[in-house]
């Protein structure tokens, strides 16, 4: 009998799977455990294995296309073994409510009504799609259906607008073919980084304001204590280290930075879950590092490593991205100075961190050559003002120069 291959579950959070690659067609045969594709969601990429032994018999779900967890997105089974109509039919019967086919008309019109209404109503396209039909005022009569028995999803609208816009668009006319262009598909990990940081902008009110710290006497600090950490606990002390411990500890006597914005009301957390943006090949992760109060500096500075680590092995879990109260992400390595964080939402602030520069500066009548660090924090203007924010990043920049407070 037919195995179906459905779209997993990758967290409780998870509502859109995409598969990546198919690495079989139909009509290969395979192996129980062969690695038949690659699907991501939510930033997180893994294979997908042959159930059983056989061939593949139908693919349901095409590259790049998003699909609810729980789809079937293709048939492993004997080799010409025929499917059912059970079997054709089964991903109607378990896609969610929000994503059923429009197939039944909302109600009776009136006798007057167009009649272009009424066959519109019954064509068979997801709820997603239709508003987004309608939105752009797009004719749903006039696209194509791709997915199950013709149903016009989500991938086919968006494929309809994307046309449109090369329509009206007017390029420069090539001359000698020297003006050239290329097109690359927005997909996988960066249509999930794309819609999240496009939403992260609409859906809340944020501001970056700007301090330096003089952590002079930080890096000396680093430099004194690193041999005797790595020696007797393994761990390479690093700057950032010391960064995550003051935001940690900032965020302990700042409660109302350390929350969210959800449905209307604040969250205050008494815990911290601190995020580490980790930049990969193909995009970025955060990794959470849960109840980083609890940590000292060490233990904090291992936790970071070895989620980092595991980020960029892609062997980081779903439960290790989820969460996050507080994010930091750190340009320094790239020579940035000050710059503007998008909120990893829903948390209400999150930390840049730029590349430390030697300055003069006069410390009382002698004129010294200092470390500067450049710290750029964008919070949401809906959960605070600007006073308890600079207040908070305020606080950050006296842990920093008084670094003897962060081995406490």
């Amino acid at each position: 009998m037919a195995a179906e291959v459905v779209m997993p579950k990758l967290g409780m959070a998870m509502k859109e799977g995409t598969v990546s690659t198919w690495n079989k067609k139909v009509g290969d045969s395979v192996s129980k455990g062969d690695m038949i594709a690659s699907i991501n969601s939510e930033k997180i990429e893994m294979e997908i294995e042959a159930p059983q032994d056989g061939v593949i018999l139908d693919i349901l779900v095409q590259e790049d296309v998003g699909v609810p967890p729980g789809t079937i997105i293709c048939y492993v089974g004997k080799p010409n073994e025929q499917l059912t109509e059970q079997n054709s039919s089964a991903n109607e019967l378990q896609t969610p409510k929000n994503e059923v086919a429009a197939t039944i008309s909302l109600e009776e019109p009136p006798a007057n009504a167009a009649s272009s209404k009424k066959s519109k109503e019954t064509v068979r396209i997801s709820p997603i799609a239709r508003k987004i039909a309608q939105s752009e005022n797009i004719d749903i009569e006039m696209i194509k259906g791709t997915g199950p028995k013709g149903r016009i999803t989500k991938a086919d609208v968006e494929k309809v607008l994307t046309e449109k816009a090369s329509e009206t668009s007017h390029p420069p006319a090539e001359i000698d073919g020297a003006t050239k262009k290329e097109t690359l598909p927005v997909a996988g990990m960066r249509k999930v980084i794309a819609g999240r940081m496009h939403n992260s902008l609409l859906n809340s009110a944020q501001l970056t304001i700007n301090m330096k710290a003089d952590v002079t006497d930080l890096l000396s600090l680093q430099r004194e204590i690193k041999e005797v950490i790595q020696q007797r606990h393994s761990v390479k002390i690093s700057l950032t280290d010391f960064i995550a411990r003051a935001v940690v500890l900032s965020l302990q006597e700042h409660k109302q930075m350390n929350s969210a914005y959800i449905d209307n009301e604040i969250h205050l957390y008494n815990h911290v879950h601190l995020g580490m943006a980790v930049a990969l090949e193909n995009g970025l992760v955060v990794p959470v590092v849960q109840h980083a109060e609890k940590m000292p500096l060490v233990e904090l500075a291992a936790e970071i490593k070895t989620r980092a680590a595991d980020a960029r092995q892609g062997q980081l879990s779903t439960d290790r991205m989820q969460g996050s109260t507080f994010t930091i992400t750190n340009l320094g390595a790239y020579g940035v100075e000050y710059f503007t964080p998008v909120l990893n939402p829903p948390e209400t602030g999150i930390l840049g961190v730029g590349a430390t520069e030697d300055v003069p500066m006069y410390k009382g009548d002698d004129l010294q050559r200092r470390n500067v660090l450049p710290l750029s924090l964008t919070f949401d203007h809906r959960v605070l003002d600007g006073a308890p924010a600079a207040n908070f990043l305020g606080t950050i920049k006296e842990y920093l120069e008084q670094p003897i407070l962060l081995l406490l």
